[in-house]
């Protein structure tokens, strides 16, 4: 066991190890989250929520994006990878509201996801409806599956 000094004139001294280690958890916080001095977590990158499902037909991705214009979402296709991205706007109006907290999140997104051979690329389609981005992403014909008829004799 280590022999720490102790130093009387300060009352806190024994908890240094306490508040060293709050500290060294806070900025753990502060660099996974990108938080720094001023920032609020509403303001950090942020990254909506998907939901990708697949049937015979087709694989389906649904994203949240609440409150933003389809004008403010992209969609690219580069090779095999489908972006998602876009940026969700904090808008002030100091003068209809004062925020006394903001848990939401706004600023820049993107999201990526590698495509399967399987999809026919010409026929992806999007739409969005009440704050839900749907891309669906049909299957080419040959890679469907089909039934196999058994003859018996």
């Amino acid at each position: 066991m280590a022999i720490v000094k102790w130093t009387p004139n300060r009352a806190w001294a024994p908890f240094q190890d306490l508040l060293t280690i709050q500290d060294r958890i806070n900025t753990l916080f502060e660099d996974t989250l990108g938080l720094k001095d001023d920032q609020s977590l509403a303001t950090t990158t942020w990254r909506p929520l998907v939901d990708i499902f697949e049937d015979e037909q087709a694989i389906t991705i649904k994203a949240e994006l609440p409150e933003m214009d389809e004008k403010d979402i992209q969609i690219d296709l580069d090779n095999n990878m489908l972006t998602i991205k876009g940026e969700r706007k904090l808008e002030k109006e100091e003068k209809k509201e004062s925020y006394h907290r903001v848990e939401r999140f706004y600023g820049s997104f993107q999201r990526s996801f590698e495509l399967p051979v399987t999809v026919d690329r010409e026929k992806i389609s999007a739409s969005y409806d009440k704050g839900v981005l749907k891309v669906i992403l049909p299957k080419k014909e040959e890679n469907k599956p089909k039934k196999v008829q058994i003859e018996v004799k």
